[in-house]
């Protein structure tokens, strides 16, 4: 890894301390853009294909053209680990509105801002992976799909961080949102799912959820598994009297929940199919992707 990390910024590399974006960046202004969190492992980038398409779905969705093909913004990528060392990564690949005036409209913003970090990360401490976390259920309630749809990943994640600031005040790593029916959604970065008598189950993308990756990689490797999987509405009912609760993210991977607002989950650590998954999920992850190329 060089002494500075070097980051993707608009057709060049440049050191973290010259890497610098306009004030004037509706990015920065009113927070319009997309962006993708995305995880390399043992010199592979994982799922890279699913994340290139992801944000080109966002940008579809809120009218941002990307000046690059998706070829070439794997490319991006994968150089991004290459200048930086890096074998194990998260990167940061963000798209902005670019550059334009303080109005609202993105009208006079001319050329989209594209960069590109890739780095380390450590989301949770390691002991939490054995014992699990706690978390609470925020008073904030997940955007509907009807305001701002949670499968647009955005750089307006204020709704996330208001449920943050809750989890944080109460001491806890996570929060929980509901949405307006009181169903349960997601985390503020994670994904949901609970497991009742070995059946696992994990909100649909229809009560406002990010599609995630890493959900979708553990949902296809439980179904492989041979457990039964379903995406279905559930309360917090649901949560309270589950037997195992885990998220999901891309930096998070797999993590056991073991209590929620002070309700204990199943017998209070990690349960048996969580780990499986745990395990089987860092299995794949590490063989699977996209290679860099690292010399």
């Amino acid at each position: 890894m060089p002494s500075e990390l070097m980051i993707y910024l608009n057709g060049e590399f440049v050191k973290k301390s010259e890497a610098k974006v306009s004030v004037f960046d509706h990015g920065v202004l009113y927070g319009d853009g997309v962006f993708e969190g995305i995880r390399a492992y043992n010199g592979r980038v994982f799922r890279l294909e699913e994340h290139i398409n992801r944000i080109f779905a966002a940008a579809k969705a809120i009218f941002l053209e990307i000046p690059l093909s998706k070829e070439e913004l794997t490319e991006v990528v994968l150089e991004t680990c290459r200048q930086n060392q890096l074998r194990d990564a998260y990167i940061r690949l963000v798209v902005t509105r670019g550059a334009g005036d303080l109005g609202l409209s993105p009208t006079n913003c001319v050329k989209p801002t594209v960069f590109c970090i890739a780095s380390t990360i450590s989301l949770y401490p390691e002991e939490m992976y054995e014992k699990g976390m706690p978390i609470i259920t925020a008073s904030q309630r997940r955007n509907k799909a009807t305001i701002v749809d949670p499968q647009v990943k955005s750089l307006n994640y204020l709704n996330n961080i208001l449920a943050k600031i809750e989890a944080n005040r109460a001491g806890a790593a996570e929060a929980l949102m509901l949405d307006h029916d009181g169903m349960v959604t997601e985390c503020t970065g994670d994904n949901i799912f609970i497991i009742k008598d070995g059946v696992i189950y994990t909100p649909p993308i229809h009560v406002g959820i990010l599609d995630g990756i890493t959900r979708l990689s553990v949902i296809e490797l439980a179904k492989e598994a041979g457990y039964e999987v379903y995406e279905k509405e559930f309360t917090l009912f649901n949560v309270y009297n589950a037997d195992e609760c885990f998220l999901t993210g891309t930096a998070a991977e797999v993590i056991a929940v073991t209590n929620v607002d002070g309700r204990v989950i199943g017998n209070g650590s990690c349960g048996p199919i969580t780990k499986k998954l745990l395990k089987l999920f860092h299995d794949y992850a590490q063989n699977q992707g996209m290679l860099i190329g690292l010399s």
